[in-house]
Formats: structure tokens, C-alpha cells, sequence
């Protein structure tokens, strides 16, 4: 299959690489052409896993962005939800009708970035979609190479306009065997990890994270009293996804820290090969970093936003909401991706329900 992979992040070049040693085209591409240098030199990547390190090659690794997305039949954006309004008005002179857009994840991105692209006179029939979590927990050991510490085993997935659900699976399910529709990509949006298990352990571990070199929040970071937080945090999801009316599985965040339990979306003791790794043992920067722009600005807005809508109490997310706003000082409830920011709070439940499925 043809695939574009826009971006040059972790879960970019995990993507290029792994699906480029399954079988398909992979067009990758970057917007940094000086950092992107050694991958277009080789026209490949560096892969590192259980397997070993070997070289695999690419289809194109380029710096066009019309190069990369023409003819694909998917186009797969690893990219964090604060780059999806740019990149959606870059696409829309580029894409083409069935071109199915996949954000993995997304934090609501499909919805975001269909919107932006209809604003900005996008005439194109295209399928967006996005999953509840990356497909790899991977990380960059140098401009040219990734290591895949693991897959996942199971990727809940969410398709906007719902009632293409059935055509973008049967795409989709080549790309990544794992995914499992779910019912919309608000349903998505709402199994997304990362709101979860990041807020809590970058802002929890604040200090050391400022006075250390280098800190691994999911090591020395994740003690007992952060998991009862990450578990608290978690019940609040997923009472508002289940007053909303999206039915379980809910992938609760404790099945990810319990080898022996049910199987979480990158399979059973995901977290002790995470640890064992060490790739997450790493120089952080406290107001910058993704978990606190993206999982924190992007994706736990958006959680308390949406519970606010649906008239269900969250008082943990709203106050590592403002412990972050504090922190950083952006007031991410009124800054961040929410509810009213996107223009949905007049949309009643039935409404919205019919927006989710047929489309903008």
C-alpha cells in the first residue's frame, strides 16, 4: 500500500520503519531538512528491536509535501495535536477524494483538522481517522535511527464521518491488523492515554524533573502515590465516556502497570519493557515537553471541556488542569483545545451524535 508518514518524531519514524519492513510504500517526510539530512541521504532508516539493528529502507524519504501525500491511499500523521491546524491548511491543496487521513492518536484532531480543511475551501471526500493511543512505544537513538521498544497489540480506532467506518477499516486494518473500531472519534478521542498517564507524572514529579539531568518519570517517577492519582484521574475518563454512552472496553490505564491483567492496548507488561529500555530516562523540559503542551494543553483540556458538557464532575482533571496553568503560566481552560474553543458547545447530545456521524 501507499503511505505517506508526515513527521519527524518518535512515533514518525517508527511508523516509516515498521510498515516499510511490512511490505509497504512508505513516503516520509519532514519539515526540518537540516535534522531530516542523514534520512534523505539513505533513503532509509535505522531500525532497533528484539530482532536487532538493521537497515530499511524507504520508498522516498523527502522534503515535499506534495511528493509525499500524492497517490497515497492513507496518510499517517504521528504529529502532536498543536502542529494538526497548520498541517490540515498545508494539505488542502494536496489531497485527494478517499485519501484516508489517520492521526495516531489524534486528541479529536480528525474532527479539528476536517473543520480547518472545509474553512479553508476543501473540496476533497476524505476519511478521517485516529487511534487511542501511538502504535509503538519508540524512541530516537539519532537522526537516522529508531528503536521500538514494543507494538501495540491492540489499537481502538475512531472514523469521522462515522458512517465511513466500514470502508476505512477495511483500509485501515492493512495498515495496522490491530485496530478495533470504536464508534465515532469522540469515543477515540476519550480512550487517548496520554491525558492520563502524562499530566500526572510530569507534574507530580516537577522538582526532581527541574533539578535533575535527566529523570525517568516511568521509573524512579511512578510510585504508589502517583499510580492512585493515574487510577483516579483514569475513573474520571471513564465516567464521562460512559455517561456519554461509549460502551467498554475502556482500556483502564491500571491493565498497562499489571502484567497479569487484561490485555492493554500494547499488550500485557508493556510497562516493565518501557523501564527495562531505559529510553525514557532523558533531559526534560518541564514547560515545553509534549506531555505538558499536548497531554496536558491539548488533552486534558479537552477531557474537562467535554465532562463540562456532559454535566459530569472532574475534579482531579480540573485541578492538575490548574496546577499546570500555574506552572506554565497559560490558562489551558481557556488557551487549550476545549469544547467551547471548537464551536460545540450549543450541540445537544443527539446533535452532536448526528455531527459524529455524518460529517461536517
Amino acid at each position: 500500500m501507499e503511505i505517506a508518514v508526515l513527521g519527524g518524531g518518535n512515533g514518525a519514524y517508527a511508523a516509516a520503519a515498521d510498515l516499510s519492513e511490512k511490505g509497504h510504500r512508505i513516503r516520509l517526510w519532514r519539515r526540518n531538512q537540516q535534522e531530516f539530512k542523514p534520512v534523505l541521504e539513505k533513503q532509509a532508516l535505522i531500525l532497533k528491536d528484539y530482532r536487532g539493528t538493521r537497515l530499511v529502507r524507504l520508498a522516498l524519504a523527502t522534503g515535499d509535501l506534495g511528493q509525499a501525500v500524492d497517490g497515497a491511499q492513507v496518510i499517517l500523521i504521528p504529529l502532536p495535536a498543536f502542529s494538526q491546524t497548520d498541517l490540515a491548511k498545508e494539505l488542502v491543496p494536496l489531497v485527494r477524494d478517499e485519501q484516508v487521513i489517520l492521526l495516531t492518536p489524534g486528541t479529536f484532531g480528525s474532527f479539528v483538522m476536517a473543520q480547518e480543511m472545509r474553512k479553508a475551501g476543501c473540496t476533497a471526500k476524505l476519511i478521517f481517522g485516529e487511534t487511542g493511543t501511538l502504535p509503538y512505544l519508540a524512541r530516537k537513538h539519532g537522526p537516522d535511527t529508531i528503536a521500538i521498544t514494543t507494538r501495540a497489540t491492540r489499537l481502538p480506532t475512531g472514523i469521522f464521518p462515522g458512517e465511513e467506518t466500514s470502508p476505512a477499516f477495511a483500509i485501515i486494518k492493512e495498515v495496522f491488523p490491530a485496530a478495533e473500531p470504536l464508534r465515532d472519534v469522540l469515543d477515540a478521542a476519550l480512550m487517548n492515554a496520554g491525558p492520563i498517564i502524562h499530566p500526572p507524572l510530569i507534574l507530580l514529579n516537577s522538582a526532581p524533573i527541574e533539578y535533575f539531568d535527566r529523570w525517568d518519570i516511568h521509573n524512579e517517577g511512578t510510585q504508589p502515590s502517583v499510580r492512585k492519582i493515574h487510577d483516579a484521574l483514569d475513573q474520571e475518563r471513564i465516567a464521562t465516556r460512559e455517561i456519554l454512552g461509549y460502551m467498554g472496553p475502556h482500556f483502564p490505564l491500571s491493565d498497562h502497570y499489571c502484567s497479569r491483567g487484561d490485555e492493554w492496548m500494547y499488550g500485557n507488561a508493556a510497562h516493565e519493557k518501557l523501564v527495562d529500555s531505559t529510553d525514557w530516562r532523558e533531559k526534560l523540559d518541564l514547560y515545553h515537553h509534549r506531555y505538558m503542551q499536548e497531554d496536558i494543553g491539548y488533552g486534558l483540556a479537552f477531557l474537562v471541556s467535554v465532562a463540562e458538557w456532559a454535566g459530569i464532575p472532574v475534579p482531579l482533571a480540573n485541578g492538575l488542569l490548574s496546577i499546570a496553568s500555574v506552572i506554565t503560566g497559560t490558562d489551558f481552560r481557556n488557551q487549550g483545545r476545549t469544547w467551547g474553543n471548537l464551536g460545540l458547545s450549543p450541540y445537544s447530545k443527539e446533535e452532536f451524535a448526528d455531527l459524529m456521524k455524518r460529517g461536517i
